[in-house]
């Protein structure tokens, strides 16, 4: 059998569902075991590379580098999993979208002196969106952050071949 590549990416959040996955704690030994991580924030990987098999993403669509990167991802990626409410809805991330656009946002925390286009960050889009609005998503796995043992029912069913089930208490937010 084959190892997957593997990948996890963290767009606009928090990285509580990166957290949520290392607390698999033990059974990540057995995950290594089945796939090749190729991309992660806990690896030092610089470029998301081609044919990757399997990505968990977290985060909401916030900024030119997130979508940026989430095209990226789902151009070169088979299976891509939605991963936690700010991926799935924009929860906390999308917070400022009634607020107006960036700029508006910005200016009354940051002052008049706000620059219209800043050089150092990335620049903040006028609306934060969940992934599946920017590009097509395979599975969503909610949660604030989703628990371990949804992440691990979910990667395992990949992992054999199956359609993950969320059922029950599975399936709600938060």
């Amino acid at each position: 059998m084959s190892r997957l590549r593997f990948a996890t990416v963290w767009l606009g959040g928090c990285s509580g569902c990166h957290m949520s996955f290392l607390d698999l704690d033990e059974w990540l030994i057995d995950l290594a075991s089945r796939v090749d991580v190729v991309f992660s924030p806990l690896a030092d990987v610089k470029e998301y590379p081609e044919n990757v098999d399997l990505v968990l993403v977290e985060g909401a669509v916030a900024n030119d580098e997130n979508l940026h990167m989430i095209r990226k991802v789902r151009e070169r990626t088979k299976t891509l999993v939605a991963l936690g409410d700010c991926a799935i809805t924009g929860n906390v991330t999308a917070l400022r979208n009634p607020l107006g656009v960036a700029l508006e946002v910005l200016r009354p925390v940051y002052g008049e002196n706000y620059p219209d286009e800043p050089q150092i960050v990335p620049v903040l889009l006028d609306r934060v969106q969940p992934v599946h609005q920017v590009v097509p998503v395979d599975y969503f796995v909610p949660g604030c952050p989703p628990p371990a043992s949804r992440i691990k029912a979910v990667l395992e069913a990949l992992l054999d071949g199956k359609t993950p089930v969320l059922e029950g208490n599975e399936i709600r937010f938060g």
